[in-house]
Order: C-alpha cells, then sequence, then structure tokens
C-alpha cells in the first residue's frame, strides 16, 4: 500500500462522530493537498475493507455529492450533524481539524 493511501485511511478513521472533513481536507492532512481525487478512489474501493467512515466526507462547500446522498444524510443526521434539505451542512459547526502532528506521517 502506498504512504498516502495508508495517510488517507488513517485520518478518515480518526474524524470522530458528529465532525466532518473535506476531500481536500483529507488530502492535504495525508501529505497530498492536491490529491482530493485519489481520496474519492480510496473512499470507493476500501471503505467497505478497512470500515471507512465514509459518510463523514464532504466537499469543500459542505455539499453532499454523492450518488447515494440521502443515506449519507440520514447516517450524518444519526450523529447529530444538521444536513439541510438541499443537502449541505455548516462546516464551521462540524469540520474536523485534523492535526497531522499528532501522528507519524
Amino acid at each position: 500500500m502506498q504512504p498516502f493511501t495508508k495517510n488517507v485511511i488513517t485520518v478518515i478513521q480518526r474524524i470522530p462522530n458528529g465532525k466532518v472533513m473535506t476531500y481536500g481536507q483529507v488530502a492535504a492532512c495525508a501529505g497530498s493537498p492536491r490529491g482530493a481525487r485519489q481520496v474519492v478512489r480510496i473512499l470507493h474501493t476500501m471503505s467497505e475493507k478497512y470500515h471507512l467512515p465514509w459518510h463523514r466526507i464532504v466537499n469543500m462547500k459542505g455539499e453532499i455529492t454523492i450518488q447515494d446522498a440521502v443515506r449519507q444524510k440520514a447516517l450524518l443526521e444519526d450523529e447529530g450533524i444538521v444536513v439541510s434539505p438541499t443537502f449541505t451542512l455548516n462546516l464551521k459547526h462540524y469540520q474536523y481539524k485534523f492535526d497531522p502532528i499528532d501522528y507519524d506521517f
């Protein structure tokens, strides 16, 4: 497994209940600020195998953009996150501030 992939998995696994991160934020924390599309690929292929909380990842505007938006919205709401009928949430309130210094990347 590539180091970036391992780092992405670690970052996503550390997002606590009731918080979200953006694709770009995960990429930057994992060591590749321009790797948001890679984060999408990793989520798509490895979420089940590594039990990733995929539903805690949103776009940079705080929008749910995946095909199964209704399911993602329900999972986020189960964690206490308020999601609007247009599938957006308040990033200022719910965004997790991951500190890569706390991990050995």
